[in-house]
């Protein structure tokens, strides 16, 4: 990357670590690993906003395919324990708004997870006893820089890890932590980009969202614009958050229009232009590449959410989606609206993750139309004090485990392996010394870490019990 240097100190195995990485040349990173381990934990089984910076942030006034029916989820004792074992608390200060562990790692490979913050980008690796080792942290040469979001893939020809880093500025950065080096960076969102996605069978295939309103599809082998996802149908304010289905043949996109959108990538269309995006070469043509436009979902709904709609991930062929605010209807506005009954009681209450289909229950989602009107609400994750916006949900590797923070610290993880979803199960975790916003969590690929990261730039680790 052109204006980037990095200098490291390379120690351990395969992924050279320790000391700091930079990323620009005058300014000294090392985060402050001041760990928690000793600290008692709490697995519980339970029964004013500001703003991002350039996009979210808030402080709280106080301290697989799945057959299932509609109805509220209530909450009983969890088959899942889990214990605090560490905490550390990065020296920026700044919020902490995404983490990911790399699930492409083979087994016996060292759990390794990446947090991103302010212009900060930190690679970590877990050990046994509850030992969190610092490997590697980039800094951004802009101290304007505030990533809010980073995926993990690997590079088809090498193997070798990399990791795709985003935020404000709208660059998106390709590190490659084996050399230490950011070796690509792509230019092309209007603002601010609020998620990546790498799609779950092809390795090169990078999906970013955006405050500019769109998502983009690149192709990071041949460092081509695959695609554009927006215009004439697509979100009418910021993308906050897009998911593939399991397959990659599909997209679900949300955003601050209150509205989720499917885009169909196994189109005709959309098939030969990821075709034609490895088949481009610049050195063997004048002619640049040319992106497809793709102004019309494959399904619109804003029947789902009635505020800012701030993450969205697929469950099987069921979706799962949150709102960024609890917000409650009169009965006279509720009476005015054209939503069904069943969903009006739905969105009285937002302090939900919820679980839907486009289209009536018997519907396969495949011959979905875009006209198609009709939504189904299956359940509801139910939560407390979560009323800010960017506060992103994450799921396990099998889909087993479902976990969120709220913005006082605590974290709750539902167990998905029931076949009557109105008994599914779940555990709050708090800490007493986690009081702050937790933003996101991610599970190792063996689900047996959960970290979570917090605004006042904490990480926790919470070990499974087995």
């Amino acid at each position: 990357m052109s204006e980037r240097e990095v200098s490291t100190a390379p120690a351990g195995t395969d992924m050279p670590a320790a000391k700091k990485q930079k990323l620009s040349s005058d300014e000294n990173s090392n985060p402050d690993l001041s760990g928690d381990e000793n600290d008692d934990a709490v697995s519980i089984e339970s029964g004013t906003n500001t703003e991002r910076p350039d996009t979210p942030t808030n402080t709280p006034n106080a301290p697989g395919r799945k057959s299932w029916g509609k109805g509220k989820w209530k909450s009983k004792k969890c088959k899942y324990s889990f214990k605090c074992v560490n905490s550390l608390k990065e020296d920026h200060n700044q919020p902490l708004f995404g983490v990911q562990f790399n699930w492409h790692s083979k087994e016996g490979d060292p759990l390794v997870f990446a947090t991103v913050g302010s212009n900060r980008v930190t690679l970590y690796e877990c050990h046994s006893q509850g030992e969190i080792r610092l490997l590697q942290s980039y800094v951004d040469a802009d101290a304007d820089e505030n990533f809010y979001t980073c995926a993990w893939t690997y590079d088809s020809n090498t193997s070798h890890p990399l990791l795709a880093v985003a935020g404000s500025r709208g660059i998106i950065r390709i590190i490659n932590p084996i050399t230490m080096q950011c070796i690509k960076h792509y230019v092309g969102h209007g603002n601010a980009i609020n998620e990546l996605k790498f799609h779950p069978r092809d390795p090169n295939l990078l999906l970013s969202v955006s405050k500019d309103h769109a998502l983009r599809l690149w192709n990071i082998q041949t460092d081509t614009l695959v695609a554009i996802f927006g215009g004439v149908e697509g979100h009418r304010d910021e993308v906050l958050s897009a998911d593939y289905d399991l397959l990659g043949e599909k997209i679900m996109s949300c955003g601050m229009d209150h509205s989720l959108k499917l885009w169909r990538i196994n189109s005709k269309r959309m098939i030969n232009a990821i075709k034609e995006s490895y088949d481009y070469n610049p050195n063997k043509t004048n002619r640049p590449f040319i992106s497809q436009k793709i102004h019309f979902p494959d399904f619109s709904t804003r029947d789902i959410h009635r505020n800012y709609v701030d993450c969205v991930r697929w469950l099987g062929d069921l979706i799962l989606s949150k709102s960024g605010r609890a917000i409650l209807h009169s009965h006279q506005q509720c009476m005015k609206d054209p939503v069904s009954s069943n969903l009006r009681r739905h969105l009285s209450c937002e302090n939900a993750i919820v679980c839907w289909k486009p289209g009536k229950m018997e519907d396969d989602i495949d011959k979905i139309k875009p006209s198609e009107s009709n939504v189904t609400i299956l359940g509801r994750f139910d939560y407390s004090q979560c009323d800010i916006w960017y506060m992103r949900f994450s799921m396990d590797f099998w889909q087993k485990m479902l976990a969120l923070g709220n913005q006082v610290g605590k974290l709750y993880v539902w167990d998905l392996e029931v076949e009557d979803p109105h008994k599914a199960k779940c555990t709050t975790l708090t800490h007493h010394k986690c009081g702050a916003a937790i933003r996101q969590t991610s599970f190792s690929r063996d689900s047996s870490i959960l970290i979570a990261v917090c605004d006042d730039a904490s990480i926790w680790r919470w070990d499974r019990l087995r």
